[in-house]
């Protein structure tokens, strides 16, 4: 059985911020990789529950943040078609979607005014 791991690093300021988030992984070659957030979802068995850690660093700006955040709602819209075959399921993630990143978009214009 093939077997890959994937490592996270995480600097912390003196009060605990997360200051840099890095990462490497097996079947990513050898070099590390950066990152200004990360959200990781386990599903345990044991307590029958996601279990998540949500991190970013002082240097993630709000509207990255933001974007981030629909882009993992579309990836779950992705996953829950491959995992279920629940396809309206997946077009209701993908919906809200749409619908938040247009509201993004209105932001971001309304800003640069």
């Amino acid at each position: 059985m093939k077997k890959s791991e994937i490592r996270f690093s995480i600097a912390l300021d003196d009060q605990k911020v997360p200051e840099a988030i890095s990462w490497s992984a097996t079947d990513a070659g050898p070099n590390i990789h950066f990152a200004k957030a990360i959200n990781i979802a386990l599903w345990d068995r044991e307590q029958v529950g996601t279990m998540k850690i949500d991190l970013w660093t002082k240097d993630m700006p709000v509207d990255e943040m933001k974007r981030f955040v629909v882009d993992n709602i579309g990836s779950m819209a992705e996953n829950i078609v491959t995992a279920t075959g629940d396809k309206e399921m997946a077009e209701q993630m993908r919906a809200l979607c749409k619908q938040l990143s247009l509201y993004l978009d209105k932001q971001e214009q309304q800003q640069q005014r």
